[in-house]
């Protein structure tokens, strides 16, 4: 299961089950759980923690330092779900000090080649990053958003669940849930309504959202009257709930 031309360090746990192909090198500190498959020419080192069942693709490099200047050496973590697919030359980095010191990627995720994820960045479940995405650091990803090829994405920036952003996006506010976003910069161009339907969302949550999209983006309101009125919906509750919890909670100015 282990090629004997990888280069594994005494002190890294790996489960009895896990292959790694040739020419790959794997440091001390690093955990990998039972079921995964570890290409050729990977670099994973660092404090790196991965789950079960991951498949990780040639000349990925896993738990790099961050690219921060600030960054000093530091004890920190990259800490990788389950059944996540990592594809070629994909760069994850470790987080920093400054913040919680933790980069984190969820579950059933698809990082396509080349997709860099910075320091302190977390991304949930059921994502998918097209090939060349990019986030700076300290960036939120919810769960089922999808990028779109060469997707950028600003430091401090949130992408709400189930958003879906256009190819080469430049996004440097955050995307509320549910929104369809594309441009440089970036600007809503309605709900994810395909999306939505596909992850069994049901008619009368379709339409609150549609409404709440209108009351955001149509109504001429203010952000926070907005929010007030979205808040007053009735059906849908559970989903624009979210939403709104979202609004509340941004981290920067919202794509408008």
């Amino acid at each position: 299961m282990i090629d004997p031309r990888a280069i594994i360090d005494p002190g890294a746990e790996l489960a009895e089950d896990v292959s790694v192909g040739p020419f790959t090198i794997i440091g001390p500190d690093v955990k990998i759980g039972t079921g995964c498959e570890i290409g050729s020419h990977v670099v994973i080192k660092g404090t790196t923690e991965i789950g079960r069942d991951n498949r990780i693709f040639q000349f990925a490099s896993v738990g790099e330092d961050p690219q921060d200047k600030k960054y000093a050496g530091e004890t920190t973590r990259l800490v990788i779900g389950d059944r996540n697919v990592i594809r070629e030359f994909v760069t994850l980095n470790r987080g920093t000090a400054q913040d919680e010191g933790i980069t984190s990627i969820g579950s059933d995720n698809l990082l396509m080649a080349y997709v860099h994820v910075a320091h302190d960045c977390h991304i949930g479940d059921h994502a998918i990053l097209a090939n060349g995405a990019s986030l700076a650091g300290h960036v939120q990803v919810e769960d089922w958003a999808i990028l779109g090829g060469f997707t950028l994405v600003h430091q401090f920036t949130r992408i709400g669940a189930h958003c879906f952003t256009g190819m080469g996006s430049a996004i440097a506010k955050d995307v509320p849930p549910y929104m369809m976003v594309s441009g440089q910069p970036a600007r809503p161009h309605g709900i994810n309504s395909e999306g939505l339907k596909r992850r069994g969302f049901s008619q009368e949550q379709l339409s609150a959202i549609k409404k709440a999209y209108k009351t955001l983006y149509k109504s001429g309101l203010s952000l926070e009257a907005a929010i007030e009125e979205i808040e007053a919906v009735q059906p849908g509750t559970d989903k624009l709930a979210h939403m709104v919890e979202f609004l509340r909670n941004r981290t920067r100015s919202v794509i408008r």
